[in-house]
């Protein structure tokens, strides 16, 4: 036994067993969340149940989906003066998604289960799904579209073709109005702008260019425009439908306002599936509506994978020079051992920190300065001198800079001296055995430090809050007008997007499913970004492996 301990044989079982151990409870959690986020999208079934009334005052119907239960202390019932059965410990009760929000005072109810008289699944109730005011529940009695009337069997087969052209039309519009009318506004704001920096320089009136021309264009486009944005809602307003509710009465939903029509109940497993599917496609590429709390979250994903390249690409060349130069140039003196210190120490500094740092020297002095400048014909109202994904990036490069610092170095230390000296005996340079054997061979590492600060740069949230983030952005950094990159734009972020929906929304248990599948989808982001640096770093590795002997 003491042999075995003097081995060393037992630190490595322990090691070797906290890390299954955090290997095991990371992929739990990643399972948790996979599974609660990912469920979002299935198609639930929708109940009907026959309710007794407090007090045998009589009954009543409440269709939804079941969205949660638990169990209740009966004595603590009793005490709020609810009535409760007898010899009961302890009361079920079931959280009700009631939907039809702009009919009842709220889309979840409490549901007692000694209160339901039966529970069915009627096949009939269909979930319809809105563009704003959430879902709607109830059985479709009548459709009316292109002037025809259909009800039973007829009403299935055309409901789904009423509803596609519909929405087909729905993004014709929301197309129209994001790109068409948005380059209008965007070269008219350019023009109005140009002609204000032609008014202040010290040109003759006489050769300003005629702006009027270019204006008079632009508004008989716009014109255009609204001409064929008329047709469009002509032809959106075809019919509705009339859908009886648990109530009991006749609710009529335009057709130009439903996003999507479909059964659970009467969905087989195939049906489910290609549901699921189609949800989450949806999810990746459509934008959000209702506040976030809708939709899908494209701006989000986009928004997050651009501003941390552009970290990326900041943060590289920075931080290997500043490598280069600790390692390979700079003494080791007292003002090098201090430089590294203050490095490390940076890696501790919360990020919050760098936010303000940021906000006051990136956005304040560096963008208020660049607006004073080249952008002076839109002061007062700031270019770059506000919020923006470039100021988003060089915040997070520098909270990075660290990370990469510290890693090139290392793998510039483990660089044999034998391998300089040889390169230095054949008649090569300093700069030349730098740069065609030791960053070669120190690339790996350079690349595992960028790994590990785009896994930092994606999941930080605070910095980003005062530095270029924002709840929703109309248009992305990168479109079709000149100069098709906007990096003075702010921008949609997954992990902001998180925080917005799970701690600012007023439907906490609604969008609570939603948050899971954000998380989820943050940090399939992440994993896929750190898989594809992995993989680049492993091609560069092969490629120089020769040097290594």
């Amino acid at each position: 036994m003491k042999a075995w301990i003097k081995s060393g044989s037992p630190w490595i079982w322990m090691t070797s067993g906290a890390i299954s151990l955090s290997l095991i409870a990371i992929l739990g959690v990643v399972c948790v969340i996979a599974g609660k986020g990912l469920s979002y999208f299935w198609p639930a079934p929708v109940y009907q149940w026959q309710l007794q009334s407090h007090g045998n005052e009589g009954e009543s119907i409440l269709i939804g989906e079941r969205f949660n239960r638990e169990l209740v202390n009966a004595a603590l019932v009793a005490e709020a003066g609810i009535e409760v059965p007898e010899n009961d410990g302890t009361l079920e009760r079931v959280l009700v998604k009631t939907g039809n929000r702009e009919l009842l005072p709220l889309d979840f109810r409490w549901v007692w289960s000694h209160q339901i008289m039966s529970e069915t699944t009627p096949a009939d109730i269909a979930v319809i799904e809105r563009f704003h005011n959430g879902n709607f529940y109830g059985t479709v009695e009548t459709l009316e579209y292109n002037g025809s009337r259909y009800q039973g069997e007829e009403l299935k087969h055309w409901l789904a073709e009423a509803v596609e052209t519909s929405t087909a039309v729905q993004r014709q519009i929301d197309n129209l109005k994001q790109h068409d009318i948005g380059r209008i506004n965007y070269e008219l704001e350019q023009l109005r702008l140009a002609q204000r920096k032609f008014e202040l320089s010290t040109h003759m009136a006489s050769s300003m260019p005629d702006f009027a021309m270019r204006q008079h264009q632009l508004d008989q486009e716009y014109q255009q425009i609204e001409q064929r944005l008329a047709k469009l809602y002509t032809q959106a307003q075809r019919g509705h439908l009339q859908v009886r509710d648990m109530r009991g009465e006749l609710i009529t939903i335009e057709l130009e306002a439903i996003v999507q029509v479909h059964f659970p109940n009467a969905m087989t497993l195939a049906d489910k599936l290609r549901h699921w599917a189609s949800e989450v496609l949806s999810f990746l590429t459509e934008s959000p509506r209702e506040s976030n709390t809708e939709g899908g979250v494209y701006p989000a994903i986009f928004g997050t994978v651009f501003m941390v390249m552009l970290m990326a690409v900041i943060v590289t060349p920075f931080g290997v020079l500043a490598a280069v130069y600790l390692h390979e140039y700079a003494g080791k003196g007292i003002i090098t051992q201090f430089i590294r210190i203050a490095v490390i120490n940076l890696a501790g500094v919360p990020s919050i920190v760098y936010g303000v740092f940021g906000l006051g020297f990136f956005v304040y002095v560096i963008g208020g300065s660049i607006d004073s400048l080249f952008y002076s014909e839109a002061l007062p109202t700031p270019t770059f001198g506000s919020p923006g994904v470039l100021w988003s990036a060089l915040t997070l490069a520098i909270l990075t800079l660290p990370v990469v610092i510290v890693s090139t170095e290392e793998g510039l230390s483990r660089i044999p001296t034998s391998v300089r000296h040889g390169s230095l005996a054949l008649g090569a340079t300093q700069w030349e055995t730098l740069w065609r054997v030791i960053l070669p061979m120190a690339t790996p590492a350079i690349m595992t430090g960028l790994i590990l600060a785009v896994a930092r740069a994606a999941g930080e949230v605070a910095p980003l809050m005062l530095v270029g983030v924002v709840k929703l952005a109309p248009v992305l950094p990168v479109d079709g007008n000149f100069p098709f990159v906007h990096l003075e734009r702010q921008f949609m972020h997954l992990g902001f997007h998180i925080y917005d929906v799970g701690f600012q929304s007023p439907n906490v248990e609604a969008v609570r499913p939603l948050v899971y599948a954000t998380s989820f989808l943050l940090v399939t982001v992440i994993l896929t970004l750190n898989l594809t640096a992995i993989g680049v770093r492993n091609s560069i590795r092969e490629r120089y492996r020769r040097l290594d002997y």
